[in-house]
């Protein structure tokens, strides 16, 4: 048996002829009479009381926790008195170093989980309570499959941690009967070259090398907001991405890249010219901002794009007063109504030129891996669930290989010789 039982209301002392006799303590009579102690796997030592006539119930505990021990299935006792959302915030603190990633983590955990278990302790949790949790997710207007496996996935990773740290005896999102949010099954269709070329023409001058980044190199929008005149290398074939412009709580902050990853681009020579042109009408600005949290240090850089009034450009403003306007002028959105408003544009905002990037690359025959490092993914799979039905037909390709191969061993058994 794991641990021992440690009677309360008794104590050993020696007798007068020194052997050992069970005297009463100043405890005797008075609450649990039971002490059942172990320690647990951490080292730390566990225990819990148990009344006057409950020995047996005692040893049965201790038993018990042998067993989960033994088969792996232990739970540390205090699960009981922790709530998922107590455990949650503290797994947040040491989930990531980016304070942006943890206010986002804790907004999703805020709006959709909490009101649904929050205040559930974390060692009780089982399979029903997460699909629970599911149902609840797809019944909420706003949040869709991609959000949901979002949502889903952060509460995967607090009870894998509570699962480590011995507060659940295995993961319930794991099991069997509980379904994943399905993947968004709207494909991406990336623009034509002509829709590309109608949104940069429609708008202000001082913008349109924008589209030549995010198209001819697959920049987001807040890379190419926060792209510097140091980007380029000296060898002019080169685009080092390695920051973006982001908002925290509506504060505009110097980041790395999303995923916290830099990387070179190869910089296309009309892409390069495109920059030197604008450069030279628009001489780089030095813009001081924060560096990932408003409170950070203040970090400086030459931005290629600004404003019409010399300081960044502002994502809300770009969007609904430049990009908007020239998706209408090229045809991708309706006009504005008639208070100035346009209808919402998802699909059509500046992540379609990424979407073009990605589908001019394949159509030319770059690999997967490729395709993946240059647009900064945290690996080539996701890049291949985005855009696998965009990669050419690869039928006709295998039907000119074998045939060539056949063409060429027929000619070689059925040649002039063998015909002489």
């Amino acid at each position: 048996m794991a641990g021992h039982i440690q009677d309360r209301w008794y104590k050993t002392e020696k007798g007068p002829d020194g052997k050992p006799v069970k005297v009463k303590t100043e405890r005797y009579g008075t609450g649990m009479r039971y002490r059942a102690r172990y320690i647990g796997p951490d080292g730390s030592e566990k225990s819990k009381s148990f009344p006057d006539g409950k020995k047996r119930l005692a040893e049965k505990w201790l038993s018990a926790i042998e067993t989960d021990m033994t088969r792996g299935q232990y739970t540390d006792p205090k699960s009981v008195r922790i709530t998922f959302r107590q455990y949650a915030e503290k797994w947040l603190d040491s989930k990531t170093p980016s304070p942006m990633s943890r206010k986002e983590l804790g907004r999703r955990l805020r709006l959709h989980v909490y009101p649904v278990l929050g205040s559930r302790p974390i060692g009780t949790f089982r399979p029903e309570h997460i699909r629970e949790l599911l149902a609840a997710l797809e019944a909420k207007p706003g949040v869709g499959p991609s959000y949901a496996r979002n949502i889903f996935a952060d509460v995967q990773s607090v009870l894998a941690a509570a699962v480590d740290d011995s507060l659940l005896s295995r993961n319930p999102c794991s099991a069997r009967s509980v379904r994943r949010p399905k993947r968004d099954a709207h494909l991406v269709v990336p623009w034509q070259s002509a829709q590309v070329f109608a949104v940069r023409a429609a708008l202000l001058e001082r913008y349109r090398a924008m589209v030549d980044v995010g198209a001819g190199c697959g920049l987001r929008q807040g890379e190419v907001f926060g792209l510097a005149e140091d980007a380029i290398d000296a060898d002019g074939r080169t685009l080092h991405v390695v920051r973006q412009i982001k908002h925290v709580e509506g504060h505009p902050v110097f980041a790395l890249p999303k995923g916290g990853k830099k990387r070179d681009v190869p910089l296309p020579a009309s892409v390069a010219d495109a920059l030197r042109a604008h450069m030279d009408v628009y001489k780089p600005v030095e813009i001081t901002l924060p560096w990932d949290v408003p409170e950070g240090p203040k970090v400086s850089a030459r931005l290629i794009f600004t404003a019409e009034q010399g300081g960044m450009v502002w994502r809300s403003n770009f969007n609904g007063k430049e990009w908007k306007p020239a998706l209408a002028v090229a045809g991708l959105i309706p006009e504005a109504d008639e208070n100035g408003k346009y209808e919402s544009a998802r699909e059509h905002g500046m992540h379609a030129l990424r979407h073009f990037y990605a589908s001019a690359l394949l159509d030319a025959g770059e690999n997967i891996k490729a395709i993946s490092e240059y647009m900064g993914h945290s690996d080539p799979a996701l890049t291949l669930r985005v855009y696998a039905h965009l990669m050419p037909d690869s039928r006709d390709r295998a039907r000119r290989a074998i045939d060539s191969v056949f063409q060429h061993h027929s000619q070689e058994d059925h040649g002039p010789q063998t015909a002489q």
